[in-house]
Formats: structure tokens, C-alpha cells, sequence
């Protein structure tokens, strides 16, 4: 398998001398296309910053991340932002939408800022939300959308640049069932029918039965990577559109 982030050595610590936290220690991690890897385990076990550190928001303290090949830890910092915007797309609990936007236009925020025109960017991001199930809410604003519905804008603008990788931190730990699984459904089918690689830190059990592989850590390190038998696959996505999950 070719990966698509590989992660070799890595370890990350704040602070120094005595006051020093180790987040990350000689963490090595291969992420491939088509997959749901979740990164699971208790608070304080680095998930999230091992999550920051593939998507080109930390450096780690020592080892090495290459994003589809590239070094990026060997880049100097004015590089990674196009890395980041060209190469991956973000999705966070807390949604991050620009509440005096609409939905379209928050979407299509993420091609402004590659200099995509308006309408070209318009278009683009009324295709996103017909994508996920809401194309009726584009002129909506975020204080009229349900936590589900905010999280699938969420998700449409992450994918408006059509990146490789989709990196999510918690992105179901504030939605019911109902919404969750949803939420779910949608990467389910970025990474099985788009081959996006995607990564999500969780501790929503209930998510579990989507993975490709659960990686479990602790300390900062990697204790277990399994994959799970009975994992969800693009026709389950398909069956549960028709059963009305995306409402």
C-alpha cells in the first residue's frame, strides 16, 4: 500500500527541563487512500496532536511526516499553508462556521482563498451541498441548521478544494445518533468511493463499526492497530441514504 501521510519516529513534546510533556513519543503511523483509520484512546493520549501534526499544524519535536511523498517537516513554514489548503481538508467538533455567512458562502470561502471566482466558487459549493443532503439550506445561516446539518456544511467546505485527506477531531461528539451516523455515512463514502484518506480522532463509540482500522493510543504512543472485521463499505453508504439518514 502506498501511503498517503506516513508518520516515522514521530514524538512531540511542550514545554522543557521539568515542566516538559512528552504529547507524542516515536510514533510511527502509515495512512493509505480509501481507508477510516479512527484514532482512539483516553484523554491526554496525543491523539489530537498526532492529528496536528500529519495536517501540517504542529511540527513534531523529532521525527518526520511526508504528506503523498513530501517531506513537510523538512519545509520551511511559509510552505505549509498551501500544503494544508491544497492538500487537506479539515472538519472540528465545533464546527467553525462564519455565523453571518450563509451556508454557501461558507462554503465557498475555502476556493476564495485560492482565488477561485465567485461564481465559479457559487457553483461549486451549491454542488457540495447538494452533496450532502442540503441543497434546500444553501441561503440558510448556521443558527438556522440543526448540530448535524452545521457539521455536513462543515464537512462540504472541507472538501471544496477536492483534497487527498480529510482529517477530523471529533466531528460526532456533539450530534445525536441520528446526525452522527450521517456524518458517518458521508465519510464513509469520501474515503470508499472518492478514495480520500481519512482520519478521525474520536471517543464516540458508537463510531466504531464505520473504521477501516482503529488505532488505539496511550502516552502518546501507539498500543494497538487493528482492522476490525465487518467494517462498512460503500453499499452499506448507499443503503443507509435510502433508509433516510441524510434527512
Amino acid at each position: 500500500m502506498d501511503a498517503t501521510i506516513q508518520v516515522r519516529d514521530v514524538s512531540k513534546t511542550y514545554g522543557q527541563g521539568e515542566v516538559a510533556i512528552r504529547a507524542l513519543d516515536r510514533v510511527t503511523l502509515d495512512v493509505g487512500a480509501g481507508d477510516i483509520l479512527l484514532l482512539v484512546g483516553p484523554s491526554g493520549s496525543g491523539k489530537t496532536t498526532l492529528l496536528s501534526v500529519m495536517g501540517c499544524i504542529l511540527k513534531p519535536t523529532s521525527g518526520s511526516v511526508s504528506v503523498m511523498g513530501q517531506d513537510v517537516t523538512r519545509l520551511p513554514d511559509r510552505d505549509l499553508p498551501a500544503i494544508r489548503r491544497d492538500r487537506i481538508g479539515f472538519v472540528f467538533q465545533a464546527f467553525n462556521l462564519f455565523p453571518t455567512l450563509t451556508c454557501w458562502q461558507n462554503v465557498a470561502l475555502a476556493l476564495d482563498v485560492k482565488g477561485v471566482s465567485r461564481r465559479t466558487a457559487r457553483a461549486r459549493a451549491a454542488e457540495l451541498l447538494d452533496h450532502v443532503g442540503l441543497g434546500d439550506k444553501r441561503d440558510a445561516y448556521p443558527a438556522d441548521l440543526s448540530g448535524g446539518q452545521k457539521q455536513r456544511v462543515a464537512i462540504a467546505r472541507a472538501l471544496a478544494g477536492d483534497p487527498p485527506i480529510i482529517l477530523a477531531d471529533e466531528p460526532t461528539g456533539a450530534l445525536d445518533s441520528h446526525s452522527g451516523r450521517a456524518v458517518m455515512a458521508l465519510f464513509n463514502q469520501l474515503a470508499h468511493e472518492r478514495r480520500c484518506a481519512v482520519v478521525i480522532v474520536t471517543h464516540d463509540n458508537r463510531m466504531l463499526g464505520f473504521a477501516d482500522r482503529i488505532v488505539r493510543m496511550e502516552d502518546g504512543r501507539i498500543v494497538s492497530d487493528e482492522r476490525p472485521s465487518g467494517a462498512n463499505d460503500a453499499t452499506s453508504v448507499a443503503e443507509m441514504a435510502m433508509e433516510g439518514v441524510f434527512r
